[in-house]
């Protein structure tokens, strides 16, 4: 059975153990609220569900298809809320996410779970402990849950962050390779996922705020929600900040590659040239000696006095001409 717990709060106080869902819809038609918490229900546990507490068609639809962004969608006076809890995996640098879906009406509230993160259990615990707070109905679980996602996010945070300190140490080391370019890339697709969970719910939020401020909700649960939001805000904004350092990063990494290339293709060519001058030095003498070890009979230089002296002069004047123009010209 997908139900994970059921429950009915009369003045924050919990009446008993564990309800059966048709228990629980006929217990809050005389006082108090009922929580239904699930986990990756079928659509018939959902279905009967949905009929207890009358949650509309099209939300139990969403929740049955998953993978959906963060929303906030009004059904009357019920509420179906998405939000999208983050755990950031340090072995493989990657966010998972647990998608929650929440049905909140008058009377009740559905918490649907599509993954077993986040465990709402301990929450229900803490809140089973601030009756006060529980006292305020449904809509106090769900800010308990908003917060709770939200908590979820400072992990992620704190890893990506490590992450990017990495990586700007590594562009500006040694060991600045391919490696770190397929590094800077696949966690900049982490982020950008981060950003499609956490980004929506400011927007949702702040909707959220302006429904409270319109009805009969406790001024506490209206300034609770504002923390929240308020909350959401510097994490978007610190997201904001990851895409930028690391499409910085990624800007100064490729630079940085391509001005070491740059500076070993240059040293290259410099050795080129020193080669080609020391063998165009050295050739010269090897192409008089080349010459005058023919030894054929009719050379008229054969007989000369001076011949060897000269040729070795010839040698020697050539060779000193061709180091004098390579080094003019900054090839030696």
């Amino acid at each position: 059975m997908a139900l994970v717990d059921s429950a009915v709060y009369v003045n924050g106080v919990r009446l008993d153990e564990k309800s059966t869902i048709s228990q629980a819809a006929a217990r809050v038609k005389k006082s108090g609220f009922a929580w239904v918490g699930l986990l990756r229900p079928s659509e018939e546990e959902l279905a009967e569900v949905a009929t207890a507490f009358d949650v509309h068609s099209l939300a139990v639809e969403d929740a049955m298809k998953g993978h959906q962004r963060s929303k906030l969608e009004r059904y009357g006076d019920n509420l179906a809320v998405v939000v999208r809890a983050a755990r950031y995996i340090e072995s493989t640098e990657t966010v998972e996410f647990g998608e929650i879906h929440l049905f909140v009406g008058h009377k009740a509230i559905v918490t649907v779970r599509l993954a077993e993160e986040p465990d709402l259990s301990n929450l229900r615990t803490r809140l089973e402990g601030d009756p006060r707070l529980l006292a305020l109905g449904p809509r106090a679980v769900l800010y308990a849950v908003l917060d709770e996602v939200v908590d979820s996010y400072a992990p992620v945070e704190a890893g990506l962050e490590n992450d990017i300190d990495e990586i700007e140490d590594q562009i500006f080391g040694e060991h600045n390779g391919s490696g770190v370019s397929r590094r800077i890339y696949e966690l900049h697709r982490e982020v950008i996922g981060f950003q499609r969970a956490v980004a929506p719910l400011v927007g949702m939020l702040d909707e959220l705020r302006a429904l409270t401020a319109q009805d009969d909700t406790d001024i506490e649960l209206r300034r609770l929600f504002r923390d929240v939001h308020d909350h959401v805000i510097r994490v978007s904004d610190r997201i904001d900040n990851f895409r930028a350092l690391l499409e910085n990063a990624l800007t100064t990494h490729l630079a940085l590659v391509a001005h070491r290339q740059t500076e070993a293709s240059f040293a290259q060519n410099e050795q080129t040239k020193k080669i080609s001058a020391w063998a165009a030095i050295l050739f010269a003498p090897s192409l008089v000696g080349t010459i005058y070890g023919m030894n054929f009979h009719h050379m008229p230089e054969l007989g000369w006095e001076i011949g060897y002296p000269l040729a070795l002069g010839t040698m020697v004047v050539l060779g000193s001409i061709l180091f004098a123009v390579f080094k003019r010209a900054k090839w030696l």
